[in-house]
């Protein structure tokens, strides 16, 4: 890789440039998968919406590739790039700030849902994140979805930086197509630098944690599945080797009523039960454990309409052998396959793809209902977004069956505000 002079970048960069002969550049590529970090030429470190649009033109100009970092957590690459320009938002956009009168929080495209959590809570008050807090906000699924919906339904305000140096913001009221796109359409139009969420009051504890039970529970586990709670259900093989399934239970009240209302559950029988009543900012970190940063990882996304023991018990057995993990988001019916190693050791990307298609068909392969779109799953569980689909010999274009019938409309939009597609990482879409 050829070094580029970075000089007039950092000549204007009120943040920071890191390049291959820093010290801290193998910290400044790392990602929370370790097999998602490229060889960038250089990192800028943005401190403000000046510096992006500094970033941005000088990657335009000497011809580099743009990809964005706000949390690093895209297991697919999304926000690295190989000899190419990172703009990382991590280092110095990372602030949250609540306004409790309005119910508001304004929070850095750098900051993680952990500080979104606990900032928000100090005010009794909370949003939907994730169900983990060490990835950036993004658009999906959280504990709080029953009550409020995805994550992109609590968005109200955003500041995007776009293609051609604009500084937006988009809402209902100003740049509504833009503000249409950037919910669900990722990072395809340019480089948010602040999102604006609504909060809603929230009790300060709440009952949560993980019940485990042994492999002959699943069939009964699946026959109870149907509950209007929290809950995430995994089968994997836990520290001896012993192949367990874990569920992830969380009730937006007190202990006691939180262990009335999955009581069915607790009828089968846990082996360990390390459920309790605990502070809210404590809900997002209970998979910290098993999903910290520096494993290689790859994740497979399906949809299942509906609970099917055979299919979950072959799949069951097809984890057990590999030593994988597979969440089931029973609530949202999804499911994520995640496969994990050590990448230092060795590069199984491609056995850890293969097997996840193998269980991805294994669980859908009674579904014969499913449309293309369902067949893909969850957008940010694949990590293969820019490459097209194939099914029985026909090459589908992924970003198509994400987006459905919105997509000429965002393919409008995309070629209003980046004609040139320099934004073009995550599920690309080509302007028209």
């Amino acid at each position: 890789m050829t070094d580029i002079d970075t000089a007039a970048l950092v000549e204007v960069l009120k943040g920071d440039v890191v390049t291959p002969g820093h010290l801290d550049y193998a910290e400044a590529i790392s990602r929370w998968a370790s097999n998602s970090e490229r060889k960038a030429k250089a990192v800028a470190f943005v401190k403000n919406n000046e510096d992006v649009v500094s970033a941005i033109k000088f990657a335009r100009a000497n011809g580099l590739p743009i990809a964005v970092r706000g949390g690093g957590h895209h297991v697919g690459g999304a926000s690295s790039i190989e000899n190419g320009l990172v703009i990382d938002l991590s280092r110095y956009l990372d602030g949250v700030t609540v306004d409790p009168s309005k119910k508001l929080a304004y929070v850095g495209g750098g900051a993680v849902w952990a500080t979104v959590d606990k900032e928000g809570i100090k005010h009794g008050l909370a949003t939907v994140a994730g169900t983990v807090n060490h990835p950036s906000p993004w658009g999906g699924y959280g504990w709080l979805t029953a009550a409020h919906g995805l994550a992109i339904d609590n968005l109200v305000q955003a500041t995007v930086v776009t293609a051609d140096g604009s500084i937006l913001v988009a809402s209902n009221k100003d740049n509504e197509d833009l503000f249409f796109a950037i919910r669900g359409g990722g990072v395809n139009f340019g480089v948010v630098t602040e999102f604006v969420f609504q909060l809603y009051p929230q009790r300060p504890t709440i009952y949560a944690g993980t019940l485990i039970f042994a492999p002959p529970a699943l069939e009964k586990l699946i026959q109870v599945t149907d509950i209007d709670e929290g809950m995430l259900q995994m089968t994997t093989v836990g520290p001896d080797g012993n192949p367990v399934i874990a569920l992830f239970v969380f009730y937006n009240g007190t202990e006691s009523e939180g262990r009335a209302r999955f009581k069915p559950f607790f009828d089968i029988g846990p082996v360990a039960d390390m459920t309790k009543e605990r502070p809210y900012e404590e809900l997002n970190a209970l998979q910290n454990p098993m999903t910290g940063p520096g494993k290689a990882v790859y994740w497979k996304g399906v949809a299942n309409k509906r609970p099917h023991h055979p299919s979950i018990a072959k799949a069951h057995e097809k984890i057990t052998e590999l030593n994988a993990t597979a969440f089931r988001r029973e609530m949202v019916n999804n499911v994520l396959i995640n496969i994990t190693w050590d990448h230092k050791i060795q590069d199984r990307t491609e056995e850890a793809r293969k097997t996840a298609h193998e269980i991805a068909d294994i669980i859908t392969g009674h579904q014969s209902e499913m449309t293309n779109s369902e067949i893909l799953g969850y957008s940010n569980y694949d990590p293969d977004s820019a490459a097209p689909m194939e099914k029985a010999a026909v090459v589908i274009d992924k970003a198509k069956l994400v987006f459905g019938e919105n997509y000429p409309r965002l393919q409008a939009i995309k070629k209003r505000y980046d004609p040139d597609n320099v934004f073009n990482k995550w599920f690309p879409i080509m302007p028209a």
